[in-house]
């Protein structure tokens, strides 16, 4: 026999203690829009439309945008790609995008808590947190070698100018008197190598720029592999301690204090990249670079690869599929206009793409008519980028420290901003999932999840650090990734059903968006994922770093942890399904179908979403948002009313359960 309904509770025989406990414990203060923003103030909100803004674009926009979009625009036929890299955007990073801060923002939920819309899937929540995770670590390793890079950039004289310190050898030698050659940058990951050879004309002595030896003999300490990790580098580890404190500090009040920071590290690095665009475009040699970079070669377009990259940069470079997006979403207004949001902010991040290039290639251009040599052979991505080729042309511009000091700020806040959204994306979600435990001491969580982000980082700093690093970047997102963001658009549009999500999402902003949307979640972007899958996996090599190969134990590490992030997926429907009753098919359509929790966060959105569904739709037990206290309100309803309390209330503030003994009148 069903429970009955909290909310039918005021067809009890005496009406007016009813309408007492609801205006005291059921809906409290609900009935205004203020005090509805104060219910979501336990786990916290924005406090206005430009932080959740902001924080979208300082997510989306990341280190990829600045270091790899540049470099596979030029070598993906110029101008030409642009026309593969829009296509699977408006086809699968805009869909993808639209559907994560959409049922992100209806359900107020973190992206574990959250797949209560369809239980047999949590797996995938955990997914995302773990890779999210791994990510964090060694994306603040980046961050603490930009902070080196910002410290020792503070002199009269750049360190990587010249070749009179300590860690230069007799190969060390100042490009432009001679003629450099450079080996292509390998593009099999992000973290690849970049080799700068400088050979003498006169003779066959390899020489070697001082930016790269900087970066190898005095940053790095680079050992010959991963065999020998070799010691720790203390002004590494002491960038990493402060990286991680400002993470800290930037979050220590969850969104409330994020989103105040982003103000800055949102837009800052768009004022840097307009003073480097400026200054780029006087130097001599600037527009041969600019031509490079976009002006088209239409054959390439003829190219298997070419497509294939531009969708592997469009599925990365917007996020999707991590949880930062269902987390920062989950924490804004019902009624806030997300089909705007998500018009908007994949736009931006594929301007910024196209605008960082113009800066990236203006000063190469600029460099390789300094030394000498073609445009293609200083052209590089990733770490070659950001920490050896851009600060040696820094190295020649006037006044050369300023531009070093810009540039790695800029590199500095678009990185945090990414690890933002990253890490408040694991803490949300076991805050959310764990809420007796956590929501009031999250202070003190996100100090635990910051010191062992930072221990686990360590290895990473060592002199072999960067093989190790290698390793995580490499095998971390590359297998689970899609597979997650697949299973993701299969839920949304045909188990949880398209029709039923467009009304969900007509209850927040007033209208259904076009069909367009629906016909992608439902066939297009399912099928674009698998293919990006297959194109990914099939293209993956063995790590490799430089003309280093990796031993076999350290392959098998890399596959272990790409799989670690998606085994939650099948070993939590297993044991969901083990746990459920019934014969083994109807486990699986009951694990399916959404929780009896599933819905809006607020009591007046949620009577709206009940009012949407059909009756067999309509969970047999409706759940109300404020908590009911039961020794003070039981009494009341059980002296003056013949009808039974509900053996079971669910909480939508923390998505808990309270259970039946204690209940019965």
């Amino acid at each position: 026999m069903g429970l009955p309904k909290v909310q039918e509770m005021k067809d009890f025989e005496n009406p007016e203690p009813q309408s007492k406990i609801d205006e005291t414990s059921l809906t409290g203060s609900m009935s205004s829009d203020a005090s509805s923003d104060d219910f979501k103030t336990e786990r916290g909100n924005w406090k206005g439309k430009m932080d959740f803004l902001l924080s979208l674009i300082g997510y989306a926009v990341g280190l990829g945008n600045i270091w790899r979009f540049p470099y596979l625009c030029y070598r993906s036929g110029g101008g030409a790609f642009l026309i593969p890299y829009l296509f699977f955007m408006v086809v699968c990073g805009m869909p993808l995008f639209f559907m994560e801060i959409a049922y992100g923002q209806f359900a107020s939920l973190s992206p574990v808590t959250i797949w209560s819309i369809s239980p047999l899937f949590k797996g995938v929540g955990y997914g995302m947190v773990i890779i999210s995770g791994i990510v964090c670590i060694y994306y603040n390793i980046i961050i603490a070698w930009t902070l080196y890079y910002l410290f020792v950039s503070m002199q009269s004289v750049l360190p990587w100018s010249n070749c009179d310190n300590d860690w230069n050898t007799e190969q060390c030698a100042l490009s432009g008197s001679m003629n450099s050659t450079v080996s292509n940058y390998s593009t099999n990951g992000n973290f690849s190598s970049f080799m700068l050879n400088s050979t003498l004309m006169a003779s066959n002595v390899t020489k070697i720029p001082p930016s790269q030896e900087f970066w190898q003999r005095q940053v790095l300490q680079l050992t010959e592999g991963i065999e020998n990790l070799g010691g720790i580098r203390y002004e590494l580890l002491g960038c990493l301690a402060l990286a991680w404190v400002i993470v800290f500090l930037c979050l220590c009040k969850g969104v409330q204090s994020s989103g105040k920071v982003v103000y800055v590290t949102a837009t800052f690095p768009y004022l840097v990249l307009v003073i480097l665009l400026v200054r780029g475009v006087t130097l001599p040699g600037a527009m041969d670079g600019l031509r490079f970079y976009l002006i088209p070669d239409w054959d390439k377009l003829f190219t298997l690869k070419v497509w294939g990259d531009a969708a592997v940069q469009i599925f990365y470079s917007m996020g999707m599929a991590w949880g930062g997006l269902i987390t920062m979403s989950s924490y804004n207004k019902f009624n806030n206009n997300v089909y705007r949001d998500a018009i908007m902010v994949p736009l931006m991040n594929c301007g910024t793409s196209i605008f960082a290039g113009l800066v990236i290639f203006s000063i190469l251009g600029f460099m390789a008519k300094e030394t000498g040599v073609h445009i293609s052979e200083v052209a590089t991505q990733g770490p070659g980028l950001a920490f050896v080729a851009y600060p040696a042309a820094i190295s020649r511009l006037p006044i050369s420290p300023l531009w070093a000091i810009l540039f790695f700020l800029m590199l500095l806040t678009v990185g945090l901003d990414t690890q933002f959204g990253m890490f408040e994306t694991m803490t949300s979600a076991f805050v959310d999932e764990f809420p007796q435990f956590l929501r009031n001491k999250k202070l003190i969580f996100t100090v635990v999840m910051c010191l062992v982000e930072f221990v686990l980082g360590i290895p990473c700093i060592m002199q072999g650090g960067v093989y190790i690093l290698q390793i995580m970047d490499w095998y971390a997102s590359s297998f689970s990734l899609m597979l997650m963001s697949l299973a993701e658009c299969i839920v949304i549009a045909w188990v949880y059903g398209a029709d039923r999500f467009y009304k969900d999402i007509e209850l927040m902003i007033g209208y259904q968006p076009c069909i367009w949307w629906k016909i992608c979640w439902k066939f297009i972007t399912p099928i674009i994922i698998l293919s990006i899958w297959i194109f990914s996996v099939a293209s993956l090599e063995p790590v490799s770093y430089k003309d280093y190969q990796y031993p076999a134990w350290a392959i098998g590490f890399g596959w272990a942890l790409s799989l670690v992030s998606f085994l939650p997926l099948p070993v939590l429907a297993i044991y969901q399904i083990y746990h459920e009753e019934g014969p083994l098919l109807q486990r699986i359509i009951h694990l399916s179908k959404p929780a009896s929790n599933w819905g809006p966060a607020l009591q007046k959105h949620r009577e709206e979403y009940l009012a949407t569904l059909e009756p067999r739709q309509r969970p047999a037990f409706t759940p109300v948002t404020a908590p009911i206290y039961l020794p003070t309100t039981i009494p009341t309803i059980c002296e003056k009313s013949a009808a039974p309390f509900p053996e079971e209330v669910t909480l939508l503030s923390s998505r808990e359960n309270i259970s039946g003994p204690d209940s019965k009148c």
